[in-house]
């Protein structure tokens, strides 16, 4: 048993090590310094060129997790030329800036900080003309930091909203899509207070399929959902009895016309328009295949697009582990599965966690006694739920360890509680605040 205990050991260092690879490359700072160059003259963004000498004023703006970070290289490359700027950032995911503006909000509940912060930058935006260009800084958590109610709606009516649709199992994809709705800057709506200034979006992406018009709800991007898209996301879980009036009626509102739709792709503040992503989840994906491979082990990428319910998405990867220690399909040992993507957890219980927590959780229960598997998954942005962990590690030898100290697995993860498990069993897997957001990374070691 001491010798099977210490190759799990090893097999835990070695996700660690291709975890932190795989953030290394996708960091806000590094992705814009590969994305972006000034000659003197012109910055260079992606394949376009904008001549600043052409530019009355230059704004920065921009939400999310990594913003900061982004901000900060930014301003290393082009400070002396930033007019102003304003940015909305997660407490404490900081840095030190001199031209742009930063203020620290709530995740994943908007707060007021948030909402002062959004009008502050739509107010700056107002000011925007057609020879001023505007850079537009977006990243995870972009939508809870920018918060700016409609008319008749209060931030309450947003986070109560937002809190039902966390616990019942929403997708990113629907929760965006009552956000853009219920928000007079989110879904279009920012680029159209920019215009006609030109304004260009540096965006790392925190959503599956890297879908622009979800990313931070969109903020410069047409809307191509619609009030009717709400009220059905309402009735597809059941909540309506459960959403606020006021959201409730705004939205009937909307479907009947006496509020208007978000921006459509026809509009014209979209001409002046240039999105570009400068970092996903499949990046992070191939720096974790080119690690795990220097390390001995043959590479299974699943895929970065997984999403469903978390505990059924890990009892997959359990299975396709067991699959690999009975058969050697469709890889022989050694093996890395990676995963990346955003599952999401139906809350029933009153425990704490996220949903990697609970993916390493249930994926501990499925491959409990077998051979040498090491689990290990994480959210990119080092926080898991409303948590201070990244996620969780788990292996083989999880289940036996909780036996000796009479913790039941299945009662934590019926109570939603897998923090808690794993805070007693020191399995936690915290990385503090990455500066970055390119949603989960799952790394599943099989020896």
């Amino acid at each position: 048993m001491e010798i099977k205990a210490n190759k799990i050991s090893k097999m835990r260092k070695d996700a660690i090590e291709i975890f932190y690879k795989a953030l290394k490359t996708v960091q806000a700072d590094t992705a814009i310094r590969r994305h972006c160059k000034f000659d003197g003259e012109r910055l260079l963004v992606g394949h376009r060129a904008y001549h600043l000498e052409r530019y009355k004023n230059l704004f920065v703006v921009g939400s999310g997790k990594a913003t900061a970070s982004m901000a900060s290289a930014l301003e290393d490359l082009i400070g002396d030329k930033i007019t102003d700027g304003i940015i909305t950032v997660k407490y404490d995911h900081v840095a030190d800036l001199n031209h742009i503006n930063l203020i620290e909000a709530g995740h994943p509940l908007p707060d007021e900080n948030g909402q002062y912060g959004a009008v502050g930058i739509l107010n700056l935006l107002k000011k925007a003309e057609k020879d001023d260009l505007v850079l537009c800084l977006i990243s995870g958590g972009g939508s809870a930091l920018m918060p700016l109610p409609y008319n008749g709606l209060t931030l309450k009516d947003k986070r109560d909203t937002i809190r039902i649709l966390l616990s019942c199992g929403a997708t990113i994809h629907e929760i965006n899509s009552i956000r853009k709705h219920t928000s007079k800057i989110k879904g279009g709506r920012l680029a159209c207070a920019a215009y006609p200034a030109t304004i260009v979006t540096l965006i790392l992406s925190d959503v599956v399929g890297d879908d622009l018009d979800v990313i931070a709800s969109g903020p410069t991007i047409p809307d191509l959902s619609s009030f009717h898209d709400c009220m059905k996301i309402f009735k597809r879980y059941d909540i309506i009895h459960k959403i606020p009036k006021n959201i409730l009626n705004h939205i009937e509102s909307g479907i009947s016309g006496r509020i208007p739709e978000t921006p459509k792709p026809a509009d014209p503040a979209f001409e002046r328009t240039h999105n570009l992503v400068i970092g996903s989840n499949i990046e992070s994906l191939m720096a974790a295949k080119e690690k795990a491979e220097s390390l001995g082990y043959n590479v299974l990428l699943l895929s970065s697009m997984i999403e469903g319910e978390t505990r059924y998405v890990a009892q997959i990867h359990g299975a396709i582990a067991r699959e690999i220690i009975k058969s050697g399909n469709p890889l022989s040992p050694p093996v890395c599965i990676l995963s990346g993507g955003e599952t999401t957890v139906t809350v029933a219980g009153k425990g704490l966690g996220g949903r990697n927590q609970e993916f390493a959780l249930s994926a501990a229960i499925d491959i409990s006694g077998k051979e040498n598997i090491v689990i290990l998954s994480g959210g990119t942005d080092g926080t898991d739920g409303p948590t201070d962990a990244a996620g969780a590690i788990s292996d083989t030898l999880t289940l036996k360890r909780a036996k000796e100290r009479e913790l039941d697995p299945y009662h934590f993860l019926s109570n939603n509680d897998a923090y808690h498990f794993f805070q007693k069993l020191d399995d936690l897997f915290v990385t503090g605040p990455t500066n970055t957001n390119v949603m989960d990374l799952r790394i599943v070691l099989v020896t």
